[in-house]
């Protein structure tokens, strides 16, 4: 009898534990606020840094994370990098339905394995080891592991609370320690009121978040996520020591560990160089030269190996290769540039359409792409965006464009902003004549040109062959029902940084036939019918990252036998956000000119200023799409 009870009570307490650690796993234990909005829910996040010596490091990840649907599948993150210097020590899952059963066990061998290489034009030795788990049924929940190891000390991960929209964290903790005299420093991002416990000790520094409810996106939101960065003043990046305690010191560790010994251009390469340089002694005039020589013969390939990821490729294997990253192409115009006396400078920056600061308040290793600066006789810079084929010298684009960036000069590092196209630098001009035949159809002239961010919207095209081209237009002016291209001309002008476009188009059905009377729309070249989704309670401020500026003048040219017979009053809207204008007018020969310019202000603006820009943008798309009535003579 004792016996019986003794495994009565051992059979009693197995069960229990167990479904203790399967009614923590439930559904069921999610509370009702964090499944709101929610396509997953963070149900415990466990992060360690370990950083054991300046070349030493071990990140230990577990994450719980239930899945509600498709859109949930992309938080479970379950995949890590490696390469000859960063291994997997471990990487493991687990996965349980609803109710907290396990269905199916993963071990190393059932993740996939790939290289980072984006196309057959990259070279990288990274690989990824990631998690493809294809679910049989929503919701279910997975218990990911994996600890990592690293000589590199000079990317610390980051830490975010919460990764992305329509998540919900209901815990998650991280933990980094480090050692003594190694200049360990952080930096808190975007907190505001939320709140995240910190404690702090000698050596270490752990944080705690709770109960984060989901948020949901909204239109125009920057999206800003709290985050913290960390970094040491000596650290360890491919068995080279560097040094962040300043931004000088930092540049004068990339210039001498980094860039040193890299800019030998072959003898031959010299003379061709000098031989297109001539007589010509004004720096910017040899700088445009060699930028345009660069740009013919190289081509751009992504390199991430070993080091690579930040010490540019030698100079002369570019000139013998014909190809290299950002840095290697960078770095090769630096050097074809001193063959020929001309100063520049490396820069490292952020590259991407969405702005990125290079933080002036943090040095560590920062930024994603390399371009050059050349500076003229009165220090102006002109940024050199040495990847690109096709873009004017001195032209950054909104890839570049706006933001801080990281000069590597001889002395140091110098933090400076690279230039700014407002509002009506980024310009588009339409002139065009439209002539409507008897039989409803109509024959368009147009010429188009471009400036600023514009410009750099529209000049890739200058590479498409003419099929594709036209099936862009196509696309582009996809109102005009049965368009057709007839001819396409293409000029850029890189001197100006403007692009041209000369196009004659034909539509059959342009008039929209009333019975006696007819229809006309004056702006099918440059309408603007987006209108911002509506919220009935807005929470977040918006940004508009672009101002621009379109002009249109569009002469249209009637049948004989009609006149017009009703046409829309001027409009004239000037508000925060920018300013629109259209007017149509009769003239003496019977010609329609059609007139229209729209401003959108770069800005920030918050969340109570929302409806009156949504209402801006509604009376721009009405007025876009409006009407003249013809009347027979």
């Amino acid at each position: 009898m004792k016996l019986f009870r003794f495994l009565l009570l051992v059979c009693l307490f197995f069960t229990g534990k167990i479904f203790a650690q399967t009614s923590d796993l439930s559904v069921l234990g999610i509370p009702a606020e964090l499944k709101e909005s929610a396509n997953s829910v963070v149900r415990n996040q466990e992060v360690s840094v370990e950083i054991k010596s300046i070349s030493n490091m071990i990140i230990k990840t577990k994450k719980v994370i239930t899945v509600f649907n498709e859109k949930g599948l992309r938080n479970i993150d379950a995949n890590e990098h490696y390469n000859k210097t960063l291994s997997i020590n471990s990487i493991e899952a687990v996965v349980y339905n609803s109710l907290g059963k396990e269905l199916k066990k993963l071990k190393r061998k059932d993740f996939q394995d790939y290289s980072v290489a984006g196309d057959a034009a990259d070279i990288s030795e990274t690989r990824v080891v990631a998690l493809n788990y294809v679910p049989t049924e929503y919701p279910f929940t997975i218990i990911y592991q994996s600890e990592v190891q690293t000589p590199n000390t000079a990317f610390i991960p980051k830490w975010y609370p919460v990764d992305d929209f329509s998540e919900s964290v209901q815990k998650s903790v991280f933990t980094i320690s480090f050692p003594s005299g190694l200049g360990f420093k952080y930096k808190e991002i975007d907190f505001g009121d939320k709140k995240i416990l910190k404690e702090e000790k000698e050596n270490f520094l752990h944080y705690t978040v709770e109960n984060f409810p989901a948020e949901k996106p909204e239109e125009l939101a920057p999206y800003k996520p709290s985050h913290v960065i960390f970094g040491l003043d000596k650290f360890m990046l491919e068995g080279v020591e560097g040094d962040a305690k300043n931004w000088k010191d930092f540049g004068k560790w990339m210039n001498e560990k980094l860039l040193k010994g890299t800019s030998e251009i072959p003898v031959d390469t010299q003379t061709k160089i000098k031989n297109l340089i001539g007589n010509e002694s004004d720096p910017i005039k040899k700088a445009r030269i060699v930028y345009q020589y660069m740009q013919d013969k190289t081509r751009y390939v992504s390199i991430q190996l070993g080091i690579g990821g930040w010490k540019p490729m030698l100079a002369k294997d570019v000139d013998r290769l014909g190809y290299g990253d950002c840095k290697a192409l960078s770095n090769y115009t630096k050097s074809l540039l001193e063959v020929v006396s001309v100063p520049s400078y490396y820069a490292i920056i952020y590259g991407g359409d969405n702005r990125k600061d290079i933080m002036e308040d943090f040095v560590s290793m920062q930024g994603n792409h390399a371009v050059l600066a050349v500076p003229d006789k009165d220090n102006k810079l002109f940024f050199l965006e040495c990847t690109s084929q096709t873009k004017a010298f001195g032209f950054e684009g909104d890839f570049t464009d706006d933001r801080f960036a990281l000069l590597i000069k001889p002395e140091g590092g110098e933090i400076i902003r690279t230039k700014k196209y407002i509002d009506k630098d980024n310009a588009q001009v339409t002139k065009g004549k439209i002539i409507v035949g008897e039989d409803g159809s109509a024959k368009l002239d147009v010429k188009l040109q471009y400036t600023g961010i514009q410009y750099d919207g529209i000049v890739m095209l200058e590479t498409l062959p003419l099929d594709k081209t036209k099936e862009n237009y196509k696309e582009r002016w996809s109102n005009l029902n049965e368009l057709s291209v007839n001819e396409v001309k293409r000029y850029n002008d890189k001197a100006n940084v403007q692009y041209t476009e000369e196009i004659k188009l034909n539509v059959p059905g342009y008039i929209k036939d009333l019975g006696t009377d007819k229809m006309i729309v004056p702006n099918v070249l440059n309408q603007n019918v987006s209108i911002p989704q509506r919220y009935r309670t807005r929470k977040s401020g918006f940004e508009i990252e672009k101002g621009y500026y379109d002009e249109d003048t569009i002469e249209i040219e009637i049948p004989s036998a009609y006149k017009v017979g009703a046409k829309p009053e001027p409009v004239s809207l000037d508000t925060k956000f920018g300013t629109y204008h259209t007017e149509i007018s009769v003239l003496d020969n019977g010609k329609i000119e059609y007139k229209r310019n729209l401003l959108i202000k770069k800005g920030i603006y918050t969340a109570a200023e929302y409806d009156e820009f949504r209402k801006f943008k509604e009376q721009i798309a009405k007025n876009d799409n409006s009407k003249i009535l013809l009347q027979p003579n």
